[in-house]
Formats: structure tokens, sequence, C-alpha cells
């Protein structure tokens, strides 16, 4: 780097940070519309029955362990 060039040199980190800030800039140009309520809901319900049959499971695992000790 030279005392009047205040640019860095390339390397790694700053290709990295040049690819990184094009493909954010795609992804804003992609033209992709924001996820409607229905999808929105179902993603939720969804979400909330996964939960609900780890926690089902986890209990049920639990209480046939205190009856075999």
């Amino acid at each position: 780097m030279s005392d009047t060039d205040d640019t860095p040199e390339e390397n790694e980190t700053l290709r990295a940070v040049k690819q990184a800030k094009a493909s954010a800039k795609a992804a804003d140009d992609s033209g992709k519309k924001p996820l409607n309520w229905k999808t929105a809901a179902g993603i939720g319900i969804g979400s909330a029955a996964v939960v609900a049959a780890l926690l089902y499971a986890n209990k049920a695992r639990k209480k046939g362990d205190d009856d075999e000790a």
C-alpha cells in the first residue's frame, strides 16, 4: 500500500465482504414478496405441534423411568 493510496489491498477478508454485500444486494433485488398471513399461521401452528409432540414424548419417557426404579 502506498502513502498516497488510501484503499487497502485486496485480501480474503475484503473479497468475502464484497461477496456478502453483493449477495445481500441481489437478495434485496430479487423481488420476493413477504409471507402472507396464512403461511405464517401454518408455520406457527406446525411449530407448536412439533413442540407439543416433543414435550409429550419426553413426559412419557420420564414417567416410564420412574416406574422401573
